[in-house]
């Protein structure tokens, strides 16, 4: 049974027996304390936590699912993957414990022909928590399990939740007997890999808090209601139907090894290595597919180094498999025809995909070159001084500058009889992304755990927004956090959280900015409400500072915004989206929007791309913005259901995450975009749209920057201030100063390279007086001096170079001289064959003299270069050079 068909049926069943379908969620978490969505029940999480009304009791997906925490182990096991896909039926208030049970195993037990999976039910092993009685009893009176064939586990194997707070409960786990080929006899409880885990009911009852592991953490409280959530992983379940040995065998991964295999010239089964290589390819391939169609880009913090990690993993396996050339292309084409079977929208969405593939490849197979560079010299640095461990800041380093996988660092180092303070990097790594995450996590929510914010939400209900017709209105204090702990009342100089039971304030979402402005009550008292953001779904959250007075929860009040500056973002946004459709038409759909932010006057507007946009295609798309506006086009929006909007060809943002009803924002006939924003009521407002330039934000993504209204025309304004200057200075009209400035650029370039001839030139000159003075030192022609000040290293080189040319060649010989740039000391020295065959090494001599300097260097036995700090010291270096040839010769 094929996977697609493995999917069909799951949906079927689930929808036969009153669940409502509800497509997958993108793979980008809507949740600030995940990066990518890990387990099939991570976008119900609202609806558990009672946020969210779910859509009916009774729920069924199939969701994409990516989890890397042991991405070590793919390719050596047979159920460590990265991406996975999770059928799950959920159940809101309605069946419970018994319920899910016997859907379970009807579904897996009913013939193909009844709609299910045939499995055989003497190979079906049970698992439950420890003391749950109630499950036990049903697996084995109701179903009729025997008892020899249900086990009990504890919470690290049988109690469920995330990892993070949220929702949890006890756990039974379905697990298919792959016979006696894999292993022991015993249940699940003593060979997982016989007895493969293919099915976890949750029984969700509880909330958990922080903690780590599985099992150190506490329970908040019970869930509003008992809930139901399962998961049943579809990989393994095609693994057993299909009946190959692991589930990189199965039909949407072997084709992908078997398009690796065509490149490398690798035959799968040929040898334990290369089959790892080629599993970690076939996985991390399709992975990155799956990431890069939901709008994840390659980066070095986030999701985005998730996907560079597997994307630098995957190309590296298949240098390691013999590839030498570009290969993701072919690979991801095998993943898109493949997967698209499941997810149409990754072969409607092809090419955006290969164009950010391919650009990561070369920007990897780039850094790669490079890299090893850096890492050579490290290697030499380190055996140098005798260590034999590469230290974790060079590993870090190879990693955040040259995108270096640690594993790969590893190896390399490995190569060369080095170890790798694996502990050091990963040490750094945590620091860093603990920071990124601290500060994406403190933007969103303050200082206040999200359980404060739940707790209003669940007295006071959703936040009614009333922005998109008023700047100010009435309201009522709903719930109010002094330094993230609810409080009653707050006073002058607190720092406060407020949550409104209606509101103006925009909450910062979909790239646009929170508004700013003021809360004042009846008493007199002022709220600065300086931010406004959305932590929990549906509530707006005022951040700002007492300015005068008390306030208290309860209190009425009068919400108003700065409506100046609202006005200024709208016409960013608004902006934004004509940007957006421009670029469209100028590169095509794979110039997808990939981020944006929208604050007063100015937008920045991120989008896929390969390469650099030409600036004939920039000067176009700015025209082409700046003809809509005066063509003073009605900018309209309308709520209607997602399907609807995409039939009217809306565009929706790579990431985003809709509901069933959304919010299209249509300028006239030019565009038309799903939006929560607030925007202008015609493009004339607009005034002015001025691109400023576009570069390059990360592998495959480009970024405009650009100013809009008075900001735009104040820019312009300032620029032709400088033009006029420059029509005084070149005494020329405008269009003649591109043509001036480049001739007096290059006459000046000229001249430059004439006082360059004309200084190596006089260094030159010193030469025949250098020769003469040359020292006998044991039979050795020393020489050794200082230059003027300034003189640069090529210079000195050259210089150096000469003067041992002038020497016979039969003569011993070594010349190091020195000079003094920017402020730091400099030298060159050089030996001829006949001071080498003495034991005269260029390389040693200038880490004695560099040493001296407070520096360092290094180089060829025949010419090497060093530098230092104390300037005052080249008469000691000089002296230690000649000492170190006395003692050497």
């Amino acid at each position: 049974m094929e996977s697609a068909e493995i999917r069909r049926r799951w949906l079927s069943f689930f929808e036969e027996r009153g669940h409502t379908v509800v497509p997958s969620a993108s793979l980008i978490a809507d949740d600030p304390t995940l990066l990518l969505v890990p387990a099939g029940m991570v976008p119900f999480k609202p609806y558990f936590l009672g946020e969210v009304k779910p859509p009916g009791p009774r729920v069924t997906s199939v969701q994409k699912c990516v989890r890397t925490p042991d991405i070590e182990e793919v390719g050596k096991t047979t159920r460590h993957g990265t991406f996975f896909q999770m059928c799950g039926n959920f159940s809101f208030g309605d069946y419970f414990k018994e319920g899910a049970i016997k859907l379970a195993w009807e579904l897996l037990t009913s013939s193909v022909a009844d709609g299910g999976f045939a499995l055989d039910p003497e190979k079906l092993w049970i698992t439950v928590y420890l003391d749950d009685d109630e499950a036990e009893r049903i697996w084995h009176e109701v179903v009729g399990v025997p008892k020899e064939r249900i086990q009990r586990l504890g919470k690290k194997d049988n109690f469920w939740s995330m990892g993070v707070p949220g929702p949890c409960g006890p756990c039974s786990e379905i697990n298919y007997d792959r016979g006696p080929e894999f292993g022991e006899e015993g249940g699940p409880a003593v060979n997982d890999e016989r007895y493969v885990e293919i099915w976890n009911l949750v029984f969700m009852q509880f909330e958990r808090g922080a903690g780590d592991g599985k099992e150190d953490f506490p329970i908040l409280g019970e869930l509003p209601s008992k809930n139901i959530d399962t998961g049943l992983g579809l990989e393994r379940l095609a693994m057993i139907l299909q009946g190959v040995q692991n589930m990189y065998e199965t039909d949407t991964l072997r084709v992908v090894m078997d398009k690796a295999t065509e490149l490398s010239g690798v035959r799968y089964g040929a040898e334990a290595g290369s089959d790892v290589s080629l599993r970690v390819v076939a996985d991390h391939i399709r992975t990155s597919a799956m990431l890069i169609g939901d709008g994840v880009t390659p980066g070095n913090e986030g999701r985005g180094y998730v996907l560079r990690r597997i994307m630098r993993r995957a190309i590296r396996n298949m240098r390691l498999l013999g590839a030498t050339g570009p290969v993701v292309k072919d690979l991801i084409g095998v993943v898109i025809d493949t997967m698209g079977l499941q997810y149409p929208e990754l072969i409607a969405e092809s090419k955006r995909i290969e164009t950010v593939a391919l650009a990561e490849e070369a920007a990897f197979l780039k850094a790669l070159k490079g890299g090893t560079n850096i890492l050579d010299t490290a290697v030499t640095e380190t055996k140098a001084a005798g260590g034999k461990v590469l230290s974790g800041d060079k590993a870090f380093l190879l990693h955040d500058t040259w995108g270096f996988p640690i594993d790969l660092t590893l190896e390399m180092a490995a190569e060369q009889g080095l170890s790798v303070d694996e502990d050091g990097f990963r040490r750094l790594m945590k620091e860093q992304r603990d920071r990124a995450k601290a500060d994406a996590r403190a933007k969103k929510t303050g200082h206040a755990d999200l359980h404060a914010y739940r707790e209003i939400a669940d007295t006071a209900g959703a936040t009614d927004f009333t922005g998109y017709a008023d700047t100010e209105n009435e309201a009522r204090i709903v719930g109010l956090l002094v330094n993230g702990v609810s409080s009653p009342a707050a006073t002058e100089g607190d720092e406060v959280e407020i949550v409104l039971d209606r509101t103006p304030f925009y909450a910062e979402g979909g790239g646009q900015i929170g508004d700013t402005g003021r809360i004042r009550l009846d008493s007199g008292a002022v709220v600065e409400i300086r931010d406004v953001q959305k932590p929990v779904p549906g509530v707006h959250v005022h951040k700002g500072v007492v300015q005068v007075g008390e306030i208290t929860v309860g209190a009425p009040v009068w919400a108003s915004i700065d409506a100046h500056r609202r006005r200024a973002i709208a016409r960013a946004h608004s902006a934004t989206h004509l940007t957006h459709q421009a670029l469209r038409d100028a590169l095509g759909p794979t110039a997808a929007q990939a981020g944006s932010e929208n604050q007063p006057g100015r937008f920045r507007f991120d989008f896929g791309s390969p390469s650099a946009v030409p600036t004939a295609v920039m000067t176009d798309v700015e025209q082409k913005i700046n003809a809509v506006l005066s063509r003073e086009l009605d900018v309209q929006a309308e709520v209607m259901s997602i399907d609807d909007a995409k039939k009217q060809g809306a565009i929706a943002e790579f990431g985003e995450k809709y509901g069933e009803r959304v919010r299209v924002v249509t300028i006239g006939d030019f565009s038309k975009e799903l939006c929560g924003g607030t925007h202008v009521h015609n493009t004339a407002q607009l005034g002015l749209v001025k691109l400023l330039g576009e570069s390059s934000i990360g592998s495959g993504v480009r970024r405009i920057e650009a100013l809009v209204g008075v900001d735009a025309y104040n820019f312009l304004a300032k620029e032709h201030t400088v033009v006029a200057q420059l029509q005084e200075l070149v005494k020329g009209r405008p269009e003649e100063l591109p043509e001036k400035i480049s001739g007096m650029l290059a006459k000046l370039k000229d001249a430059e390279k004439e006082i360059e001839k004309f200084r190596a030139e006089k260094v030159l000159q010193a030469a025949a007086g250098l020769v003469q003075g040359a020292k006998d030192v044991r039979g050795v022609a020393v020489v050794t001096g200082q230059v003027p000040d300034g003189t640069g290293a090529d210079d000195l080189r050259k210089l150096v170079l000469d003067v041992r040319g002038r020497i016979p060649g039969d003569r011993p010989a070594v010349v190091a001289l020195f000079t003094t740039a920017n402020g730091k000391p400099l030298t060159v020295i050089a030996t001829n064959e006949a001071a080498r065959e003495r034991g005269l090494k260029a390389g040693d001599l200038v880490r004695t003299a560099a040493k001296t300097l407070g520096g360092g260097g290094g180089g060829k036995p025949d010419v090497a270069q060093g530098g230092g700090q104390n300037p005052a010291a080249v008469g000691d270096a000089i002296a230690a050079v000649e000492r170190l040839v006395t003692e050497t010769a």
